[in-house]
């Protein structure tokens, strides 16, 4: 592994990201598909979506998950979903290096919008409003390296743009991981 890879995992491995029982399961998962260790084709086919790295559907048409892995977006596809935003940079620790051939050979849409995970700004954020304008006429599948950044996206969305209630929409989020630092501040929970 690559210095640069080696000082990535390190950071991975920051304190506060173990601040509850949800960041810490996020965090040692994806230290897992940090490391490679990845779903076997197998455990896909018998798990279906739900052996994504972080699934988590939030209503009809709109789920959300860490990195899939080549062997899921036909069953994205198959669930329905016509659209797959991705708020992972091309360099992210697990990413695809294809993904944009992979989820077209699959007969669905693409938007890569790259957030850097220790500055998440109001452009991506006004980019990620942009291409979940589709939602809910298209189903949208969003995901991210662990579902962190992504989970930080939707609960805003689903905040300031939609209205909903904070009480309904963190529940969702908190499931995931418990936003620090610039991610407390983008949510709006500092």
């Amino acid at each position: 592994m690559s210095r640069s890879k080696w000082k990535e995992f390190a950071q991975l491995l920051d304190v506060r990201y173990f601040n509850s029982i949800s960041s810490t399961r996020t965090s040692l998962g994806f230290i897992k598909t940090f490391m490679g260790i990845t779903t076997a084709e197998a455990a896909i086919q018998k798990d279906g979506l739900h052996s994504i790295f972080n699934y988590h559907p939030i209503a009809d048409g709109l789920a959300t998950s860490g990195q899939p892995q080549p062997g899921h977006f036909p069953l994205i596809r198959e669930a329905g979903f016509t659209t797959v935003i991705n708020l992972a940079p091309h360099g992210a620790e697990n990413a695809l290096p294809n993904e944009a051939e992979l989820v077209a050979a699959n007969g669905m849409d693409y938007v890569h919008i790259p957030v850097a995970f220790d500055n998440p700004t109001e452009d991506d954020f006004e980019q990620f409003c942009t291409a979940l304008a589709v939602y809910p006429q298209q189903p949208v599948f969003v995901h991210c390296a662990a579902n962190m950044r992504v989970s930080a996206f939707i609960y805003r969305y689903r905040t300031q743009i939609l209205g909903e209630d904070s009480a309904s929409a963190r529940p969702d989020l908190d499931r995931l991981w418990k936003p620090f630092g610039v991610w407390a501040e983008f949510t709006g929970l500092a």
